[in-house]
């Protein structure tokens, strides 16, 4: 491992930890302002709000992270230019593989951070939010609800209890249940009783009707029970299946090979599909990142060489292709022919930016866009501002004679 090696490597990662630290804080800010109403209007201290905004954040830090090594490569290969060490390296005979290896290195290093994100860490904390997400639910009927009051967990839905016994049974239970409109349900009870149970939680109602009124024209049903179960989380949405585990909160096993009876699977499989092909394809990007920083500032370049115009245009290609790799990875939930588009992607993209380094390698004359621009429509100008008798002749004909002295002219 040679000085330049441990110099660009130690440079690199860094700044790529500050910015990932940099770009994780401004989400994890703007998670929490989201999820603000947890504290605010369903009972939970602050430090549910950190722990569901945390566990949420390894689900875009495997987006992000990709980012933050791109910045952090242009910035690194930026300030090289600019401190005139890229161009002094060159003068002693190295090349431009010689700031590659470590940043490829690390590129390395990022790739398997978001691998392991992917298959692990990113189901992990998804689980384990869900469960906090039932929790904060049962809480709410536990806890929030006050006898004598209704109670409005969301638009439509409304609890209101008689009393509570000691034992935290619900006495003298009214759900009511106005989200659909089409299908209005209210559930009365003299008896409920809330039961945990992973993944979720289940209210036991005894002794009690279910008022059932489905069309307009028809008169309301009315359901006479001993004894029903509601799941808490098919009650806290109108979509039925919402208590299956999605696609992102699955690992590697249970999307390669899904239960014969999952009923997600069998409405949306290519969600699956999808899934499990942006978790490989995913860990591609850091590579394609730093060989298209390298295409576009990794060679010794001076202040007259436009190394801002390249630097802006080597990171709207790399944004660009990360933004089609998503576009693609939608185009696979509908039909499984796009699946090789999402490596293509990357491929092709790295195999751009390789043919570019090879050819900025070669010693050529790089001119200015502005001058490339100017040269392209100045002749049109000139012809203008001739049109209209704005440019003097180039001749001397009918030119003024300059009024000279005798000695002058002598």
């Amino acid at each position: 491992m040679t000085i330049i090696f441990r110099y660009v490597f130690r440079q690199t990662a860094t700044a790529l930890l500050l910015i990932l630290a940099s770009l994780g804080g401004i989400v994890w800010i703007a998670l929490a302002l989201k999820q603000l109403n947890v504290v605010t209007s369903q009972g939970q201290d602050a430090w549910m709000l950190i722990k569901m905004t945390t566990l949420a954040l390894p689900n875009l830090l495997a987006i992000i992270a990709p980012f933050a090594l791109l910045i952090s490569a242009l910035h690194i290969l930026n300030r090289l230019n600019g401190d005139s060490e890229l161009i002094v390296m060159t003068a002693a005979g190295g090349t431009v593989w010689n700031v590659a290896r470590p940043l490829i290195a690390l590129a390395l290093l990022v790739t398997l951070a978001v691998g392991f994100v992917n298959h692990v860490g990113m189901p992990w904390s998804l689980r384990l939010l869900r469960e906090y997400i039932v929790q904060m639910r049962t809480d709410l009927l536990t806890q929030v609800m006050q006898p004598g009051r209704f109670s409005t967990p969301e638009k439509g839905l409304t609890f209101h209890i008689r009393e509570r016994s000691f034992n935290g049974d619900l006495l003298g239970l009214v759900v009511n249940d106005n989200r659909k409109r089409q299908d209005k349900q209210t559930y009365l009870a003299e008896h409920g009783k809330i039961l945990k149970q992973a993944p979720t939680a289940y209210l036991v109602m005894t002794n009690g009707h279910i008022l059932r009124h489905s069309k307009k024209d028809e008169p309301s049903q009315i359901i006479a029970f001993d004894k029903y179960i509601i799941d808490l989380d098919r009650l806290d949405r109108s979509d039925g299946r919402s208590f299956d585990l999605k696609p992102r909160e699955r690992y590697f096993s249970e999307l390669i090979n899904p239960a014969p009876n999952d009923r997600l699977y069998k409405h949306k499989p290519g969600m699956f599909r999808a899934e499990l092909h942006e978790r490989f394809s995913n860990p591609l990007y850091p590579i394609t990142f730093i060989l298209i920083a390298l295409a576009a500032a990794g060679q010794a370049q001076s202040t007259r060489q436009a190394r801002t115009e390249r630097m802006v245009i080597g990171f709207i290609v790399a944004v660009g292709c990360r933004m089609t790799g998503l576009a693609a990875n939608n185009l696979v939930v509908m039909n499984p022919v796009f699946i090789p588009l999402l490596y293509a992607i990357p491929a092709v993209a790295s195999a751009a930016a390789m043919l570019q380094i090879v050819i900025n390698a070669k010693p050529r004359r790089t001119r200015l866009l502005s001058d490339r621009l100017s040269d392209t429509f100045s002749p049109i100008i000139d012809k203008l501002k001739r049109a209209f008798g704005k440019t003097p002749p180039k001749s001397g004909k009918g030119m003024p004679a300059p009024n000279l002295s005798g000695a002058e002219r002598l």
